[in-house]
């Protein structure tokens, strides 16, 4: 037997964007646990409001298991907030409205800001002594372009993710100084928000030692700035969609995002007004469009979606960088739900 340090991972109850949190429990195991072996575990959720203080259990379920190469025999374990009879989803879960649907796909573009001292790492002192104009940045190669601190940084974290079993499509610099991007790729509904989450929290966890933050904001810089602001462009698809789709189903399932964009905004992360105007690769937050290839349409299609007779996946470019993948997730299936398969 082997003890194991288990890191239970939540989200707490803080609006409009929850905020990881973590603490460790030592298990006896023979070998790396399995899901189905890990207990149920409590915390006090009047620190991280989800509870009053004269009645402050809430519990922690865990869902999703990953190895953290960080540590001996490290565990990382995602879990779902639970009322205290551990069964009902507490208000703050929004993991567990997600429809469960194994044939849903989802691959997330997670981008973000590296900061330190209150700027992005590569700006000088004082926002208004900016660095040369975005251009060179995007994928950028060179110190000019990405600094020196930064890709260490992307790489470590890179290879964090990598060690856990996260599926990352990729990484690359992004169009303004000191903005990096990852993608995740998961099958099933919930899986690639389970990943996002825990890659969240490795990025945050390594930074620590670094003296960097990670800014998650949508438009750090703020709107009236020549700057891109910060998403997580949402691509996805249903079984339906990859196996037999046609234009008509594919139409319907436009409509029905136009008739519910308001619901999708809602909770596609907070402040998207700074993002969504219209300019740097957006539609504005008040428009709902589509457009093949169209990167300043809320929703982008593929060439290869109209050319395989409007099979496979679209892209929702409106979340943004602070949005929470599982209400992301759980509002697209939601939308899809409502569209009728002939």
């Amino acid at each position: 037997m082997a003890k194991y340090k288990l890191e239970y991972i939540w989200l707490d109850g803080y609006q409009p964007v929850p905020n990881l949190r973590g603490k460790t429990q030592i298990k006896e195991f023979e070998s790396f646990p399995k899901l189905e072996q890990l207990p149920l575990w409590n915390f006090d959720g009047s620190s991280t409001r989800q509870a009053e203080g004269r009645s402050s259990d809430c519990v922690l379920k865990p869902v999703a298991v990953f190895p953290d190469s960080t540590r001996k025999n490290g565990v990382l374990v995602m879990c779902e907030v639970m009322m205290p009879d551990g069964v009902t989803p507490h208000p703050s879960n929004t993991r567990a409205t997600i429809l469960d649907d194994p044939g849903a796909w989802f691959g997330f573009e997670q981008e973000y800001f590296l900061y330190r001292d209150g700027r992005p790492l590569g700006f000088p002192a004082g926002l208004d002594n900016f660095p040369y104009p975005q251009g060179e940045y995007y994928t950028g190669v060179g110190y000019k372009a990405v600094g020196d601190i930064a890709r260490e940084i992307v790489e470590e974290h890179l290879d964090l993710c990598l060690d856990a079993g996260i599926n990352h499509e990729g990484i690359n610099a992004e169009v303004a100084k000191g903005q990096w991007e990852f993608q995740i790729f998961g099958k099933g509904s919930k899986t690639a928000a389970d990943q996002v989450w825990i890659a969240r929290y490795l990025l945050m966890r390594l930074c620590e030692k670094y003296g960097v933050d990670v800014n998650w904001h949508c438009k750090p810089l703020g709107k009236d700035v020549d700057w891109n602001g910060s998403g997580m462009h949402s691509n996805f698809s249903t079984t339906y969609m990859r196996e037999k789709g046609g234009k008509a189903y594919f139409e319907a399932l436009m409509a029905a995002f136009d008739k519910y964009k308001n619901e999708h905004i809602a909770v596609y992360g907070p402040d998207n007004h700074l993002r969504l105007t219209g300019l740097h690769e957006t539609q504005s937050i008040d428009k709902f469009s589509y457009g093949v290839a169209n990167r300043g349409a809320s929703i982008r299609v593929p060439h290869s979606f109209v050319n395989n007779d409007y099979k496979g996946y679209v892209e929702d470019r409106r979340p943004n960088s602070q949005g929470d993948p599982y209400a992301i997730a759980s509002r697209i299936l939601q939308t899809i739900a409502t569209v009728p398969t002939p």
